[in-house]
């Protein structure tokens, strides 16, 4: 029974759904739902430090409930940005109205959609593989399998890695660094691939070119069927789902750093290297998203088997709050800053 709590991840879409339907006020209802009630929610809640027993580990990473409790997200995704592009072109809507069921859907994108993109795209499958890059089409951010896999899993919390936020760096300027890195990052990555190979760069082969016909063709059909306003909507509600992960990103390796060893190498990827949150809600909410480091340790590791770690650094709030605290930078670098600090002392002594 404890497991049905996973269950809880629909709530973002059964609110968007309730936004759609309703409309007026209720179309602030995912806003008001992730950004409003989880995050005072995670204010009182118990945080929870408990793992899965290593006995178990095996046993519940095969058990197909948890993998159909990513599936599902596809046709709720899906059936959400139809929903509000349908809308755009059959109904006048007001202008807080428009933005808040653009809000909410888009809010959709980057939980269930780009979210459980990234947990089913460290899958070996390649079903779970071709699922995962399915979800990031409505976020128009496909090239993340790419970047994401192979960039910045190999250099997180070094100034290669365009999702490792800088000491210092506010989210906005990182949006736009993150954002046009993992583009390039993409784009080069392949590059490699393909002359390792032998191939041509520029031909159906690479993955980049076949995600930018996938993705233009995705928006002709978007227009085609609803104009310039459905259009408008799906880049609106990709970029706001977009930004969502990006704002995930800056919370969850700000100011962390790996270190150049005596030997010239970098020293390997480390829990120190990722803040995490224990606040239970929104790591049900986010599919364990936010026991950062122990993906890092073991990228593959399904997300109803990530751990806690003592040795990984916690965020003083979860990650709802986290990103509402980053959207005001002083805010964010005062209450960040010093735990920065801590966090490089301590480990610095870890390894001595």
């Amino acid at each position: 029974m404890r497991d049905l709590k996973y269950l809880s991840a629909y709530l973002v879409p059964f609110s968007a759904i309730l936004a759609l339907q309703w409309q007026g006020i209720w179309s602030w209802a995912t806003v008001v739902l992730t950004f409003g009630i989880l995050p005072l929610t995670e204010l009182f809640a118990v945080k929870s430090t408990h793992n899965v027993p290593v006995e178990m580990e095996d046993k519940r990473a095969k058990a197909p409930v948890f993998s159909w409790l990513l599936y599902l997200n596809i046709p709720l995704v899906f059936g959400i940005v139809a929903w509000y592009i349908s809308l755009l072109d059959q109904q006048h809507l007001n202008f807080s109205t428009l933005l808040g069921l653009t809000l909410s859907a888009g809010i959709v994108v980057g939980t269930n959609g780009i979210n459980v993109a990234h947990e089913l795209g460290h899958r070996s499958s390649l079903l779970d593989q071709q699922l995962s890059k399915l979800l990031l089409l409505p976020a128009l951010y496909q090239h993340f399998f790419i970047e994401h896999n192979r960039g910045h899993h190999k250099n997180v919390a070094t100034d290669k890695d365009p999702a490792t936020a800088r000491l210092h760096e506010n989210v906005y300027t990182f949006w736009v660094r993150s954002v046009a890195g993992s583009w390039t990052g993409a784009w080069a990555l392949e590059r490699v691939r393909l002359q390792k190979a032998n191939q041509a760069v520029w031909s159906w082969q690479n993955e980049m070119v076949r995600f930018c016909v996938f993705q233009f063709t995705w928006l002709a059909l978007i227009f085609i069927f609803g104009g310039w306003k459905g259009f408008a909507g799906a880049i609106a509600v990709a970029t706001v789902g977009f930004l969502l992960l990006e704002s995930i990103n800056y919370i969850e390796h700000y100011g962390l750093q790996r270190r150049m060893l005596a030997s010239g190498h970098l020293e390997s990827v480390l829990p120190a290297h990722s803040w995490n949150s224990n606040h239970e809600i929104g790591r049900i909410f986010l599919y364990e998203l936010t026991r950062h480091s122990d993906h890092h340790f073991k990228s593959n590791r399904q997300y109803q088997i990530l751990r806690h770690l003592d040795e990984s650094p916690q965020l003083p709030f979860g990650y709802p709050m986290s990103i509402l605290i980053a959207l005001v930078p002083p805010l964010w670098f005062a209450l960040m800053n010093p735990r920065i600090e801590k966090v490089r002392f301590q480990h610095t002594l870890s390894v001595q």
